[in-house]
């Protein structure tokens, strides 16, 4: 089994300290990411009675703000390689608060689509992605638990949202409330100032003497100007010159990070995620209504979403914990498959559950899941692609997750209305999950098989080339002993017999 993949990073992640700092403002920036879309739909019915629209035009508030926030995230990872991440988060917050201000005051369900949709989704997509990314570079032991604590930010936002929306809009109508949910919303700022840059800082020297090295070649255009500039200034200027003619395509790869296509871990994770969020939302937006059609009372059935959502809340920190032992964090693609895969048989349980125990029972287990899931959602991908190249994948990855996710709650909608029944869009939703679960894992095992036989490959390589460097060593020895042989002069060679016996005959002779 393979390591988790290395950060390729030229520091080494703190594990702690201020890290603690930015999981609570990332705590705060995804739980309002992800709550959030789901909390407006309070105010639905009003709306829908003030404009005199359908259940399915309201509905596509949420759905385009949910779109918007999936797919503007290589917007917003191109933004975080260019600027970081907290003046992203800082702009993102302002534009949630512009958005949701400005739709207090829309006269049509349009404006609602601009304001709401596009305009506060887009801000949220600014404060999903960067939190994300600072965590990865904060820590690399404690990674997982910081996910999972960050990520918990999602329920508890939920769990909050929700009675609190209630409250004002039964004071001050979806009008006033929009224009305070404005306000909080400008808190994702506050979580973005503790989002303080990490890493290695741009030398002031360095660009000192570059600017330098530039200005002596323009002064003096000769041979001997680039003569007293220095060897090492005379290469980052030469550096310098070559990035600047780089073509706009290399440019901008280099804010997002194409080649991560030709990835085979990053391949099956983006099948596999983009499958599974097919099915991964409707559940939620259909639970309530289920409950009220087997005849639950209006309160019962929202308690069922507190329920999901405080299981939830406690699910993702103690996965993260899991996830972060000896015996898990090697396997984690497993066990994020099993969680994919624990998700749907849920769902496909679901229509057993024929009264308010039964129900109750689904949400426990069902949020059980779901926190699993969206605890291990990016430290996954992480550790297949390394935090170095991890910004470029969060983005491709949920570009690629908006088109499943706006389709997703229609399509469940659709199935409810040609049959009649909500059983057959939990159904779907299950399906979908445990067949998304299961190529994970049989993808998986096979990349693990993969990478340890490449891994084998290599270390033999490695040895080939030790071993033939130590044969050209002990040859250019050999080498090295013949030429001082012949350097001293010929070894004088002991006398054979023969060699002997032709001596004392010449000697003979000589004395006759």
């Amino acid at each position: 089994m393979s390591p988790p993949a290395n950060t390729h990073l030229a520091y080494t992640p703190p594990d702690g300290g201020w890290g603690w700092a930015v999981v609570f403002g990332a705590f705060i920036s995804i739980g309002f990411s992800y709550a959030f879309p789901k909390a407006i739909a309070i105010f639905f019915k009003e709306i829908q009675d003030f404009f005199g629209t359908s259940y399915s035009e309201i509905a596509w508030v949420s759905s385009i703000m949910l779109a918007t926030t999936y797919g503007g995230g290589p917007i917003s990872s191109i933004l975080v390689n260019r600027f970081g991440s907290r003046p992203v988060v800082i702009f993102g917050g302002l534009l949630c608060g512009i958005g949701m201000i400005s739709a207090a005051f829309c006269t049509s369900i349009l404006q609602l689509y601009i304001c709401v949709g596009v305009i506060s989704g887009f801000g949220l997509a600014l404060n999903l992605q960067p939190s994300v990314i600072i965590i990865g570079k904060y820590f690399l032991k404690r990674r997982p638990i910081a996910n999972g604590l960050a990520m918990a930010g999602s329920p508890v936002m939920l769990s909050t949202l929700a009675p609190l929306n209630q409250f004002l809009f039964d004071n001050f109508g979806w009008r006033g409330s929009f224009f305070i949910l404005g306000a909080i919303l400008l808190n994702c700022c506050v979580a973005g100032a503790l989002f303080r840059p990490i890493g290695m800082a741009a030398d002031p020297v360095q660009k000192q003497t570059i600017k330098q090295a530039e200005k002596t070649v323009k002064e003096q255009p000769n041979n001997s100007s680039i003569e007293m500039v220095p060897p090492k200034t005379v290469s980052l200027l030469s550096g310098t010159e070559d990035e600047e003619d780089k073509d706009c395509c290399e440019k901008f790869n280099k804010y997002l990070d194409f080649s991560l296509f030709k990835h085979r871990g990053f391949l099956i994770y983006l099948i596999g995620n983009v499958l599974m969020f097919l099915g991964f939302f409707a559940p939620i937006v259909f639970l309530a209504p289920y409950a009220k059609h087997l005849g639950i009372d209006e309160y019962s059935a929202a308690f069922l979403l507190s329920i999901l959502a405080i299981v939830d809340m406690i699910a993702r920190p103690i996965t993260g914990i899991i996830a972060n032992s000896k015996w898990v964090r090697p396997k984690i693609q497993y066990f994020f498959s099993f969680s994919i895969a624990f998700n749907g048989a849920c769902h496909l349980l679901c229509p057993l559950a024929t009264g308010y125990t039964g129900l109750v029972i689904y949400s426990v287990f069902f949020g059980l899941g779901f926190g699993m899931v969206c605890a291990m959602l990016f430290e996954t991908l992480m550790d297949l692609v390394g935090a170095a190249r991890f910004t470029s994948a969060v983005g491709l990855v949920t570009i690629a997750e908006c088109c499943t996710i706006l389709l997703g709650p229609p399509i469940g909608g659709t199935l409810i209305d040609t049959f009649g029944d909500y059983k057959y869009m939990f159904i779907k939703c299950g399906a979908v999950m445990v067949l998304a679960g299961t190529f994970l894992f049989i993808m998986n095992y096979y990349n693990y098989r993969m990478l340890a036989k490449e891994e084998r490959e290599r270390k033999a390589t490695e040895e080939t080339m030790k071993d033939n460097k130590h044969i050209r060593t002990e040859t250019e020895d050999g080498n090295i002993w013949a030429k001082e042989k012949m350097q001293d002069g010929p070894e004088v060679e002991p006398l054979t017999d023969e060699k002997e016996g032709l001596k004392k005959e010449v000697n003979g002779k000589s004395e006759v």
